[in-house]
């Protein structure tokens, strides 16, 4: 089903220049963009993208307004992206198919839980006893929801996501290990998003807690007793160990380890698969990874760096004997 630009800049707004009565089929890239699609340019470094696409409308900022006139109809909003992200929005609400059943047959749904009546439950899905699922909250096929863990409302839960399996809590005895026993649950708040297979495990003793707005990508492991603050983004495959406080809006690239008992400030920004080995408790970006190299040379450089110790240590030396001679 098509949709009209003037609809289109009716629902979001935007300063349309072009012909209101444009049917649009589809949304692309500005390179795979066709007569019939509707696209946007979000920095000035894709300009020449611009200029060549085809796409029947381009969404731009204020200071690309030339660059598009040139070329075909546009739309001018002062942040393009934020627009195109609204834009996916309205699209899949066009275009939603209509909805099936509130719980799916295949769905476990514990006598002693909870559902919100304007909740939907996807296939092979598990809400255990004492679960409680929130207004509007989506589980998508396979989640798993354990014992007495609550989700806010609106919440987005994509296929095989677990809340609230046992934290890794393990007492060390004679050679052996001794299980603690994990009696906390997990919190969730209102307006999150847990992508595909990440596990949330529960509380030792208090609960895990994942507030308001937190947006969480695939594969991403949070241990026990882990708070996280509100409208911080994770990628893929972070892992955050027990304990560790996050802040709010905060963010963590891709592959990036939390270790356990540590504590980020709000505003705090880790680059992708850095390791944070120490508290941070000032806002701003933070990396620590060790740089790309072919084999040979990274080689040497590690070497190098195993020796900085007993070079610092001789320059010290070195130093006194300086001040003392």
């Amino acid at each position: 089903m098509a949709l009209r630009l003037g609809a289109i800049v009716d629902a979001l707004g935007g300063e349309l220049h072009g012909d209101r009565d444009l049917g649009i089929e589809r949304l692309a890239p500005l390179q795979n963009a066709r007569s019939d699609a509707l696209s946007f340019l979000s920095h000035p470094k894709y300009r020449k993208e611009l200029a060549a696409s085809l796409a029947g409308c381009v969404i731009v900022s204020p200071a690309m307004r030339e660059a598009a006139a040139a070329r075909g109809a546009f739309i001018v909003t002062d942040d393009p992206y934020l627009y195109f992200a609204r834009l996916t929005q309205l699209w899949k609400r066009a275009h939603a198919r209509p909805e099936t059943v509130r719980i799916h047959p295949s769905a476990v749904v514990d006598p002693g839980a909870f559902v919100d009546p304007t909740a939907r439950i996807g296939a092979l899905c598990v809400v255990e006893r004492g679960a409680r699922i929130g207004a509007g909250t989506i589980l998508k096929s396979r989640v798993t929801v354990g014992e007495d863990c609550h989700l806010g409302a609106r919440c987005l839960l994509h296929p095989g996501v677990v809340i609230g399996a046992d934290g890794f809590g393990l007492a060390p005895h004679a050679g052996t290990w001794v299980k603690i026993e994990q009696l906390g649950a997990v919190r969730i708040g209102d307006d999150v998003e847990i992508g595909a297979n990440t596990c949330i495990d529960r509380g030792a003793l208090e609960d895990t807690v994942i507030e308001d707005g937190v947006k969480l990508d695939n594969l991403i492991q949070i241990g026990h007793n882990v708070r996280i603050g509100k409208h911080t983004a994770m990628a893929g495959c972070v892992g955050v160990a027990g304990s560790a406080v996050i802040g709010a809006h905060c963010t963590v690239g891709g592959g990036a380890i939390v270790l356990g008992h540590l504590t980020l400030a709000d505003g705090v920004h880790i680059s992708a698969a850095t390791v944070v080995t120490r508290s941070i408790l000032k806002p701003g970006q933070y990396t620590g990874v060790f740089p790309i190299d072919d084999n040979a040379a990274w080689e040497k450089n590690a070497a190098t760096l195993k020796q900085l110790h007993s070079l610092r240590d001789r320059l010290k030396a070195l130093e006194k004997k300086d001040i003392a001679g």
